[in-house]
C-alpha cells in the first residue's frame, strides 16, 4: 500500500483520539498526520516517532481561519464529540457535537475535484436522525450532514460501549452498563469493544476505504437520497482492530 498518504484527526484528545493518533504515527501508512482542535495533545503525551505530526489548535467559530483544506488531507478522521453535561446546555451541545463537527468536514474538503478525499466519522450505536433523544439524534443528524458534504468516500462507525477508555470524568451510567455489558460480552459481540481495538479498526478503514473492506465486516450502505454514507458496526470494528 502507499506510503504517501495524509491523515488529519479532528478530536484527538478524546478516549478514541488518543488512541487512533498513536495508531497514526506509529504506521508507515502516513507521510504526515494533522492533529486540529481546540485543544492539542501535550508534548509528554505523544509517542517519540511524532516527526510527521502537525498540530494546530483553531476556532470552531472561525474555521476560515483554521487553513483545514491547506493539508489536502487524504483522510479526515474525526472522533469529536461531547455530552450535554460538558456542553452547558442542549444547545451547545448541538453546536459542539454536530454543528462544529459538520463545518470542520467541510472546511477540510479540498477544492481540487481531482483529489479524492475520504472521511470516517465515529458515532454512536445509537445514532438516529429522527431520535427523540438529544443524543442519539444529534449523532444520526451529524452523520446525515458529513455525507452530505460530498467526500468521495463516507464512513461512519457506529461501536457499542467502550472499554479501556481513560476519560477524566467517570460517567456511572458506563461504569454499571460495563458491568452488564461485560458479561453480554461472553454471548454477543454487539455490545462493547476495547476503545485500542476501536482506533485500529476506525484506521483500518481509513486506509481500505469502503471498497476494500473485507466481506466479514459486514459493511453496510446507510443514509438517505444525497446522504449515502457505509456503515460499521461493532462487530465490524472487532474484526478491523484485530485483524493483525
Amino acid at each position: 500500500m502507499s506510503t504517501s498518504k495524509t491523515a488529519l484527526i479532528l478530536g484527538a484528545t478524546g478516549a478514541t483520539g488518543r488512541n487512533l493518533l498513536r495508531e497514526l504515527l506509529t504506521s508507515n501508512q502516513w507521510s504526515k498526520v494533522g492533529e486540529y482542535g481546540r485543544r492539542v495533545t501535550p508534548e509528554a503525551d505523544l509517542p517519540s516517532n511524532r516527526g510527521k505530526l502537525e498540530q494546530k489548535t483553531i476556532d470552531f467559530e472561525n474555521l476560515d481561519a483554521a487553513g483545514l483544506k491547506d493539508g489536502r488531507w487524504d483522510v479526515v478522521f474525526v472522533t469529536l464529540g461531547t455530552t450535554r453535561a460538558k456542553a452547558g446546555s442542549a444547545e451547545m451541545f448541538e453546536k459542539i457535537d454536530r454543528e462544529h463537527v459538520v463545518s470542520a468536514c467541510k472546511a477540510a474538503k479540498s477544492d481540487d475535484p481531482t483529489h479524492q478525499q475520504r472521511v470516517v466519522y465515529l458515532s454512536s450505536s445509537a445514532a438516529n436522525s429522527s431520535s427523540p433523544f438529544l443524543y442519539t439524534r444529534s449523532k444520526g443528524l451529524t452523520e446525515l450532514g458529513i455525507a452530505r458534504i460530498g467526500y468521495a468516500d463516507t464512513i461512519v462507525f457506529r461501536p457499542g460501549l467502550f472499554k479501556g477508555a481513560q476519560r477524566e470524568d467517570k460517567r456511572l451510567a458506563e461504569i454499571i452498563l460495563g458491568y452488564v455489558t461485560g458479561a453480554a460480552s461472553y454471548f454477543t459481540s454487539s455490545v462493547e469493544i476495547q476503545v485500542s481495538v476501536l482506533a485500529k479498526g476506525i484506521m483500518k478503514a481509513g486506509i481500505l476505504g469502503s471498497s476494500g473492506l473485507p466481506a466479514t465486516v459486514g459493511a453496510t450502505k446507510a443514509g438517505q437520497e444525497g446522504a449515502w454514507f457505509t456503515l460499521i458496526g461493532n462487530k465490524g470494528a472487532i474484526i478491523l482492530g484485530e485483524d493483525k
